[in-house]
């Protein structure tokens, strides 16, 4: 039996849901989040407002938006796990290959010997399973996601 679109947008929701929880669950076991894996976040929480939003009013629009949601944060997993394999670059802000601008430091700061403790590098793999870390599976699970959204914006009432 195929299922009909509420119930699949019902799994695409709890898919979301579920990774915005996990991501929390491993912040709470004590793995901070870079800023790249806090960009991966936002589209989650997107795809669950579009899900709770398609229950009041139910449009294709919406469905798509949920579609796009879940592209947009499986396309920053890709680009997170391209910088956590040194592909490419990533943000200078996160990543170790930025370097310093001298020019705009004032001499204090130059001396300063305070460390932002927060600042977690986004090229540095926190956590990996089966060869592949949080970035990875966040974008493979996203992109079934992204799938299962599309099949619900093509399904008929």
């Amino acid at each position: 039996m195929i299922p009909n679109k509420r119930t699949l947008i019902g799994l695409a929701v709890l898919g979301s849901a579920g990774l915005l929880v996990g991501a929390y669950v491993f912040q709470a076991m004590g793995y901070a989040p870079c800023k790249m894996c806090l960009w991966q976040r936002w589209p989650h929480a997107a795809a669950i407002l579009v899900g709770a939003l398609w229950t009041f009013l139910p449009i294709t629009l919406l469905i798509w938006l949920g579609a796009a949601s879940a592209l947009t944060t499986s396309a920053i997993g890709a680009y997170h796990t391209g910088v956590e394999r040194g592909w490419w670059e990533g943000p200078t802000s996160c990543s170790g290959g930025g370097g310093l601008d001298l020019g705009s430091m004032s001499g204090s700061e130059l001396l300063s010997t305070d460390i932002a403790e927060t600042v977690v590098m986004c090229d540095e793999v926190a956590w990996a399973f089966a060869g592949l870390s949080m970035a990875s599976w966040n974008m493979l699970f996203s992109l079934g996601l992204a799938v299962i959204w599309v099949a619900a914006a093509l399904r008929r009432a």
